[in-house]
């Protein structure tokens, strides 16, 4: 599914389910807890942290789809086409950073 078909699915959905989006800077406020949400998860169970057991239940694809939603939010209400942004950042992306990953011997 292309990005902007997400984005209009999570517009319909706060028009059926939500009341309205909240404001800009809740929802940044959201998307700061939601990847601190992830990192914890990251953090326990790839890092060196030990997890507790009321994390072994937690799922990280559910945690990175609420990054996700939150994302598409601030992407609507601020007017922001997140698909040609992204396919830019890719242009951009491989056109800088194709030869400079090739040739970084930490990476080999």
């Amino acid at each position: 599914m292309e990005i902007t078909n997400l984005q209009k699915q999570v517009d319909q959905w706060i028009q059926n389910h939500g009341v309205r989006y909240f404001n800009e800077l809740t929802n940044m406020a959201q998307l700061t807890e939601e990847v601190g949400e992830v990192a914890r998860i990251i953090a326990r169970r790839y890092g060196e942290q030990s997890e507790k057991p009321s994390d072994q239940q937690k799922d990280l694809g559910q945690e990175l789809a609420d990054v996700m939603f939150v994302v598409l939010c601030l992407a609507n209400q601020t007017g922001v086409d997140l698909q040609a942004a992204f396919d830019k950042k890719m242009a951009i992306k491989t056109k800088r950073d194709h030869d400079r990953h090739h040739n970084n011997d930490k990476l080999k």
